[in-house]
Parts: structure tokens; C-alpha cells; sequence
């Protein structure tokens, strides 16, 4: 039971990119990386903002704050999430 609890717990505080997320998962921002990001922050795509994956591919479709947004791979390899 300890072990389950131990890897329960390195996966929900472990780091990844959105583009590595699994699809119908919800995630949480920690953080944008490089200048191509501004732009989204801009639209409300910021850090500690929960956001679902909806699709997966070279452009992939998720939500954030109720509105469906597509971003390509390059990008979701910029936005590093935490699962919720």
C-alpha cells in the first residue's frame, strides 16, 4: 500500500509538456517557456490554469476556461503541465 501511495504521488508532482500529456486528460500549467508563449498568456493561457487535452498529433486541440484552443507540437513541447 506504501508503494502505491509513493508512485501515486511522484506522478501527480512530476513535470511534463502538454504535448506529452495523454488525451482526456486534465492538467494544471506550472509554467511557459520561450517568447513564442507571450501570445498565450495574453489569451489567458497562463500558469496555474487547468487545461484538458482533447486531441493529440501534429496539431492538437484542448480547452482552457471553456474555450477550445489549437496548438501544434512545437509549441505544447513549450508548456510544461502538472496533472490535476
Amino acid at each position: 500500500m506504501k508503494l502505491f501511495r509513493r508512485a501515486k504521488t511522484l506522478k501527480t508532482d512530476s513535470a511534463m509538456t502538454l504535448a506529452q500529456a495523454s488525451v482526456g486528460c486534465s492538467v494544471r500549467i506550472s509554467s511557459l517557456k520561450e517568447g513564442a508563449c507571450e501570445r498565450l498568456r495574453s489569451m489567458g493561457f497562463c500558469e496555474s490554469m487547468e487545461v484538458k487535452k482533447l486531441t493529440n498529433g501534429r496539431n492538437m486541440l484542448c480547452t482552457v476556461c471553456g474555450t477550445k484552443l489549437a496548438l501544434n507540437k512545437k509549441l505544447a513541447d513549450q508548456i510544461l503541465v502538472c496533472p490535476v
